[in-house]
């Protein structure tokens, strides 16, 4: 009895022993893993409500320490079709040249000066052409603004309205325009004058600083197109380290439909811009507009905001030509909506096609909502980002779509009324209230069919109440002549042992 207890006990403690040897901690370590993470994601967005102002500045001097990084990866961005055009040619010319090693190092640092050049260059040619015409027309029209105030108030005098109402109070409205331009100088333009130069100093370093961020820019843009390759290939390195297979083929497919989107938008919109302000310069010359280059450029200029961009030119540059001729604002106004219709239907669809993706309100949603937040950055950048962001929000709904074996398709859902339940299949024609009193309807006249049929049943086996009227009915049905005519089993058999045993030897 005793070794008996011995050996169980022994079997438990073996038993307990594998059990501890079994136990794994892996699955506790994740758990607490994911509670430590959110606890400090937690922590972290309190933090963030908090001392949000505090985060706000701490952000506004990283931005304003690596603004030459950003500038440089911009100005980069932009320069790198140059740089590949110089770079292609100038490998055709080492092979016309017949060098067996092509220095594809030396290429293409030469080709990212150049660029840089380049750029440069154009920059000054069009300082050069658009300054001296735009200081000159500033500087007639602040000595000629005062007298064609005058020439335009004498203008307005001189016409004769059929209501002469109008005319009292245009000129009352100019009058009062008149002298409140007058105290406003002398009330609150000379007495902070000081303020005026204190901001004007401040400007004039702000613009020595940016021309400085700039310079250090072209030399980081330099680098950046020099180092491109190694740049994304180490991008692509941490992604494919850090995240799984299927998620970084879709971060990676993301960071591809952005480069498109923006590429083709930003380098688009500027051609389009150029030629913009180059038909409107010929136009302006032919028909001999004032201030012809100073609104060619407005134009051009402005032209880079989408959808509001000719319109917000035109606003001052028509207050321009309205001072010198009223009839030639006119003309420009008429212009300006023709120019719009010109490049919105046939210069920027064959320019830019269908870069962002985004339709006409889309568009206007963009721009509205990022001059909101950014300002005249939030306008020409909104365009593309919000055309990113309904990039991922499309994929993401067909990605659910295609899980319940739904077509993606947006114009098959125009006329779709509901979803068949259980078949994933869409409908059309009535909607869910309609299909739904459709279906009770067909129910009841179904269940009213069969208390017919019950109760016709019912009266027929009322009727049969007596033997003898079962025997009526079964003589009526026949039953008996086809229970005659069946085979009887039992004699079957019998005949069969019967002719077995006559065929017995015995």
């Amino acid at each position: 009895m005793e070794s008996a207890k011995k050996e169980e006990k022994n079997i438990r403690l073996q038993k307990k022993k594998k059990l501890d040897s079994d136990w794994n901690i892996r699955p506790y370590l994740a758990m607490g893993l994911i509670f430590f993470i959110v606890f400090c994601c937690c922590i972290l967005v309190v933090c963030v409500l908090f001392r949000f102002k505090e985060i706000k500045e701490a952000v506004g001097t990283f931005v304003s320490m690596a603004q030459p990084i950003i500038v440089g990866l911009a100005l980069g961005y932009l320069m790198n079709p140059i740089m590949t055009f110089i770079e292609h040619w100038l490998l055709k010319l080492a092979d016309c040249l017949g060098k067996k090693k092509q220095p594809k190092r030396l290429i293409r640092t030469v080709s990212s000066i150049l660029a840089v050049l380049a750029f440069i260059l154009v920059i000054v040619m069009l300082i050069s052409m658009v300054m001296p015409q735009v200081v000159s027309n500033i500087s007639y029209l602040v000595d000629t603004l005062p007298g064609q105030i005058n020439s335009f108030i004498i203008q307005m005098g001189d016409w004769k309205f059929g209501n002469q109402e109008i005319k009292v109070l245009l000129e009352k409205y100019l009058m009062e325009m008149y002298d409140f331009l007058e105290d406003w100088m002398k009330n609150f333009l000379l007495p902070q004058t000081k303020d005026y130069v204190a901001s004007i100093t401040s400007g004039v370093i702000n613009v020595f600083v940016a021309l400085k961020n700039v310079l250090i820019g072209l030399v980081v843009s330099i680098y950046v197109m020099c180092e491109k390759e190694s740049f994304e290939g180490q991008t692509k390195k941490i992604i494919f380290a850090l995240l799984p297979s299927r998620a970084a083929n879709e971060m990676i497919q993301l960071f591809h439909t952005s480069n498109q989107i923006f590429g083709g938008f930003i380098k688009g919109k500027l051609l389009d811009s150029l030629i913009i302000g180059i038909l409107c310069y010929i136009v302006l010359s032919i028909i001999k507009m004032p201030y012809t280059l100073l609104v060619s450029v407005i134009v051009g200029v402005t032209n880079v905001i989408p959808f509001f961009g000719p319109f917000i030119g035109a606003i001052p540059s028509t207050f321009l030509i309205l001072l010198v001729n009223p009839l030639y604002a006119l003309y420009f106004v008429i212009f300006v909506i023709i120019l719009q219709q010109i490049d919105g239907n046939i210069i920027g669809p064959k320019i830019l096609g269908d870069s962002t993706g985004l339709s006409s309100f889309w568009v206007m949603f963009a721009i509205l909502v990022g001059s909101g937040l950014c300002g005249v950055m939030g306008m020409l950048l909104g365009c593309p980002v919000f055309a990113i962001i309904y990039y991922l929000v499309q994929k993401t709904i067909h990605f659910f779509l295609r899980r319940k074996s739904l077509p993606t398709d947006t114009d098959v859902y125009i006329e779709a009324t509901g979803v068949e339940t259980g078949k994933n299949q869409l409908r059309y024609g009535m909607y869910a209230d309609e299909a739904l009193m459709k279906s009770v309807q067909e129910e009841e006249k179904e269940h009213a069919n069969g208390t017919g049929v019950l109760e016709q049943k019912k009266e027929h086996a009322q009727d049969i109440d007596g033997p003898e009227q079962i025997k009526r009915h079964v003589k009526s049905t026949g039953v008996p002549e086809q229970k005659k005519n069946m085979p009887n089993i039992r004699t079957t058999r019998n005949k069969k042992k019967h002719a077995q045993g006559t065929d017995d030897p015995e």
